[in-house]
Order: C-alpha cells, then sequence, then structure tokens
C-alpha cells in the first residue's frame, strides 16, 4: 500500500496516519435519505434542512446516515488495529499481510508514558516521571529493533514469512483500508474519540471525525449537539 501524504492525511502518532482515500457522504445525502419518505428529494441544501438533521439525530432516526461512504487508508501500529477492528456493523476492513509482504522495521514508540491509578472500572491515567519515561522508551525501541533483526535472519534462513512474523511485537506498524458508513463513523468516534478510550485509538479517532466534520458539517455538528452519541 502506498505512503500518503496530503492534504487529506493527517499525521497520526510518530510514524502512522489517517487518509481519506475516498468519500461518497454528505449532508444532503442526509436529507434525501429522510425525505424519500414523501418521494421528495433536494439539489441542495435548503434553510430547514439543518432543522431536519437535528430532529433526526435528536430523536435517533439512524438510517439516513447510513447513506453515505468513507474510505480511509489508516497506518497504525497493531495493538491499535486489534481495538480498531473490534468495529464489525458498518465497517469493512483490509490489511497489509505479513503473510505475503515482508514487514518494515517502524515501530511506535510512546512519547506520553503513564501509569494506572486507582481500581478497575474507576482509575485514571498519569504521567511517570522523565526518568522511567526515557527507560521505558528506551526499553521498547531497544526490543523492537532486536526483534526485527530477529525476523531479518530468519528470512534470510529461508522461513516462511508467516512463521518469522510470530517475533514481531505489537507495536509494529501495519497499514489497511477501512471504509464505513457516516452512521457507524459516529458511533466508532462516540467510543474512540473519547477520554476513556485508550490514548492511542483516541488519536486515529479525533483524525477520522475531522473528516467527517469536513464532509458533513450540518451532521457532526448534531452530532456533538446530542452528547456525541450516534442515532
Amino acid at each position: 500500500m502506498p505512503e500518503v501524504l496530503s492534504e487529506n492525511s493527517i499525521p497520526v502518532l510518530d510514524h502512522g496516519f489517517v487518509a481519506l482515500d475516498g468519500v461518497l457522504a454528505s449532508d444532503l445525502a442526509v436529507v434525501n435519505g429522510a425525505r424519500v419518505s414523501f418521494n421528495q428529494a433536494s439539489d441542495e441544501l435548503g434553510e430547514r434542512d439543518a432543522g431536519l438533521i437535528r430532529f433526526l439525530m435528536r430523536e435517533g432516526h439512524g438510517s439516513p446516515f447510513e447513506h453515505g461512504y468513507f474510505r480511509f487508508i489508516v497506518k497504525a501500529p497493531l495493538f491499535v488495529v486489534r481495538e480498531h477492528h473490534r468495529h464489525r456493523a458498518g465497517h469493512s476492513y483490509n490489511e497489509w499481510s505479513g503473510r505475503y509482504s515482508k514487514m518494515e522495521p517502524e515501530f511506535y514508540v510512546p512519547e506520553y508514558v503513564r501509569t494506572q491509578v486507582g481500581k478497575p472500572g474507576a482509575y485514571s491515567f498519569e504521567r511517570v516521571d522523565d526518568v522511567t519515561r526515557e527507560s521505558t522508551r528506551s526499553e521498547i525501541e531497544e526490543n523492537a529493533t532486536r526483534a526485527f533483526q530477529a525476523y531479518e535472519r530468519m528470512l534470510e534462513q529461508g522461513v516462511a514469512k508467516e512463521v518469522a512474523r510470530a517475533v514481531l511485537p505489537l507495536s509494529t506498524y501495519t497499514k489497511y483500508y477501512w471504509s464505513c458508513n457516516p452512521r457507524s463513523l459516529m458511533h466508532f468516534c462516540s467510543l474512540r474519540n473519547h477520554e476513556a478510550a485508550q490514548y492511542e485509538i483516541q488519536q486515529y479517532a479525533a483524525a477520522a471525525e475531522s473528516f467527517l466534520e469536513r464532509a458533513m458539517p450540518i451532521t457532526h455538528e448534531a452530532f456533538v449537539e446530542r452528547g456525541r452519541i450516534a442515532p
């Protein structure tokens, strides 16, 4: 998969990004999806359409928000991908395969190193001191480097990629296509662009939400007004 460097690409973490690869979604599509019940359609948004979108959002009429499409290219660490791919309804994914292609030596080394404070279900995270932060970052980077060196040695010895990849850490970056409709994207953002979500996936959700806001500003505003709850 190609690297994406354009105005439609948002850098995330140290080596990642979320790039908008295709979009067929608009506030007008929501309006027309709702008004088809009355055999009506518009070519452009009118003065009353923002009110209709807010009504649909407020009352939880979700299907008009499914008439749209976003396709992203995402580059993320494996542990973020595993969280992301738990979102299934209205989402499709195709990932770069380490079985068929050689993985690249890119690994996530966190800037935000934190410690858990409190009990499960009622805890928060706080930054560690500078010494612990730097030692943690060094450990992660050194372990990732050693793992990739072992991976390359196995490949040189003729070990199949699908076997050699087992040594690579969860911090390894991968890339994938992600497609979803606006309603599913809002649901993803409500859960993952949230203070309770893990920091790393929050950054990806925030990037994706910025594309939703750009393509569907009225819908996004109504989503926020509803308390960031998808219809």
